[in-house]
């Protein structure tokens, strides 16, 4: 993925604030809600490159299953403690 591009934004203070909220009522930080609601004018706009890749996921990574877990736990018992085969 590219480098993500940095930019100044400068806001009032009371839409930076309710853009706060917002983002706090949605689980996601203030710059992460400014790029959601950007994203989504583009894409009503029919203006959204095609090129545009998804949002980055955030935050914890999906539970595993329990079969990935039970295939981890015996990968770990059957090696030997000191490393050799």
């Amino acid at each position: 993925m590219a480098e993500r591009k940095k930019i100044l934004l400068r806001l009032d203070p009371a839409v930076h604030d309710a853009l706060a909220r917002w983002a706090g009522d949605e689980l996601r930080s203030t710059n992460a809600q400014i790029e959601f609601l950007l994203r989504r004018a583009l894409s009503d706009s029919g203006r959204m490159p095609r090129s545009v890749g998804g949002l980055p996921r955030r935050g914890r990574p999906p539970k595993r299953s329990s079969d990935e877990e039970e295939a981890e736990d015996a990968e770990r018992t059957d090696a030997p403690e000191d490393g050799r085969k």
